[in-house]
């Protein structure tokens, strides 16, 4: 399956997984033990690729560090953006990843400047920019909701570059590698529950466990999508999540997340960047 289709459809899936654990989170569930709940179903999930993928087993080490990244430190600040911003809201900061995977990936990877990815990069800008100035916002919403989603995103933004860069010299498969990154991330999201004297929550694992399924998929997606395509071309067309996620969410939770004109422009920005930046494969 091509790259492009296989990132579209990973920015679905998470769209569709953002929203599953708002709902989820509605049902008085608690946040860290949901991100651990979320990472280990799509452990699960991810596990029978992983399975059946040809490939070297004692090379996925470095993807298990990736893994501390994201879903390790990200799920976590993600799952607490969705309950204080709104999955809405949560998934338009997301949507910018691009800005900053591909900043990243100029620095880093090498890969070209061109004026296509300015131009997107000022798009995505001004997405940000319209959902900050929103006043019309929920009545549980709280502004530090925005700033875990924004860390998540810079996190998200780390591991892609990471995983692109380990996927140009491995004989690792993409569904392993995707499988170590979230064992891995599992298990740092279990350790930090223990030092920190939570509990993991497995009553609450029926709630989380839709969003698991749906995180599980787009995770092994993407990393398909990132072993046939540079990081600035997959990441933009993931961040088409930030329009599902303000789709999904206006049609499934309804009037509680009060999506108004900005977060909808927000969002139509966010995505019309990436995909301006996309385009320029």
């Amino acid at each position: 399956m091509e790259p492009a289709l296989l990132a579209a459809t990973s920015a679905f899936l998470f769209g569709a997984m953002t929203v599953a654990l708002r709902i989820a989170l509605q049902r008085g569930a608690e946040a860290e033990a949901g991100a651990f709940l979320t990472v280990l179903v799509a452990f699960l999930v991810a596990l029978p690729f992983a399975l059946v993928a040809d490939g070297e087993l004692a090379g996925a080490w470095p993807f298990l560090l990736a893994g501390i990244l994201g879903p390790g430190a990200s799920q976590v600040l993600f799952t607490l953006g969705v309950r204080d911003a709104g999955a809405s809201r949560a998934s338009v900061v997301v949507g910018t990843a691009p800005l900053f995977a591909v900043a990243i990936a100029l620095v880093i990877l090498d890969e070209p400047l061109e004026a296509g990815l300015v131009a997107g990069a000022l798009l995505i800008v001004g997405g940000g920019v319209a959902l900050a100035s929103e006043r019309r916002r929920p009545e549980r919403f709280r502004a530090i909701g925005l700033v875990y989603a924004l860390a998540a995103t810079l996190a998200f933004a780390t591991r892609d570059n990471v995983v692109r860069w380990l996927s140009g010299d491995t004989e690792v498969e993409p569904a392993l590698a995707a499988c170590a990154t979230l064992l891995s991330g599992g298990i740092c999201i279990l350790a930090f529950l223990l030092l920190t004297g939570r509990r993991p929550g497995f009553r609450a694992l029926p709630a989380f466990a839709p969003a698991g399924i749906l995180f599980g998929l787009s995770y092994v997606s993407l990393f398909v999508a990132f072993y046939g395509a540079r990081v600035s071309v997959v990441s933009p067309l993931v961040a088409t999540e930030s329009l599902w996620g303000v789709a999904l969410s206006a049609l499934v939770i309804g009037r509680s997340e009060r999506i108004g004109v900005r977060v909808v422009a927000g969002a139509v920005l966010v995505v019309a960047g990436g995909v301006l930046i996309g385009s320029l494969r």
